[in-house]
C-alpha cells in the first residue's frame, strides 16, 4: 500500500521535484549526444545512430585507426529560442560519438545509409592478419 499525504503520494512528489531541479543541471553538464545500438555478426559491425532532426549533410562520418567517430550538429532556430519554454530536453550543438571497432575491420569498404533520421553504418569484417613469430638469438 502506498503511503499517501492529502490525496498525494510523497514519493512522486520527491521524484518530480527532484526531476525538474536536477534534470536541467545534469543535462547542461554532459555534452549533447545521440543514441546508438551496436551489433555484430561474423560478416560486419553494425551500428544504428538515432539522430532526429538532423539533415544527411550534417553527418560526418571517420575512420582513425580502429575508431570510428560520428559527427554532427544540431542547432537551436532563432525564431524558437523567442518562445517561453516550460520545458527543455532536446539537445543541441555539436555531437560525437567514437567507437573502437578492432584493428581487423575492411575499412575501405564501409557502407553508411541515412534515413528517416537513422544513420545505419555497416563495417566489413576481414581477416586478422597473421602475425608471425620470430626468433632472436641471444648474443
Amino acid at each position: 500500500m502506498a503511503i499517501k499525504l492529502y490525496g498525494r503520494d510523497p514519493l512522486k512528489m520527491f521524484e518530480n521535484v527532484f526531476n525538474d531541479a536536477v534534470s536541467p543541471f545534469v543535462s547542461s553538464m554532459v555534452a549533447p549526444s545521440f543514441k546508438v545500438d551496436i551489433s555484430e555478426d561474423e560478416k560486419a559491425i553494425y551500428i544504428d545512430a538515432d539522430m532526429p532532426g538532423i539533415k544527411k549533410e550534417d553527418v560526418r562520418i571517420s575512420m582513425d585507426d580502429d575508431v570510428l567517430t560520428i559527427c554532427t550538429e544540431r542547432s537551436h532556430e532563432e525564431e524558437e529560442k523567442k518562445k517561453d519554454y516550460h520545458r527543455i530536453e532536446r539537445t543541441y550543438g555539436s555531437m560525437s560519438r567514437s567507437f573502437t571497432v578492432g584493428e581487423n575491420v575492411d575499412s575501405d569498404n564501409i557502407d553508411a545509409r541515412y534515413d528517416n533520421g537513422v544513420l545505419r553504418i555497416q563495417i566489413p569484417k576481414r581477416e586478422p592478419e597473421k602475425k608471425t613469430t620470430k626468433e632472436i638469438n641471444v648474443k
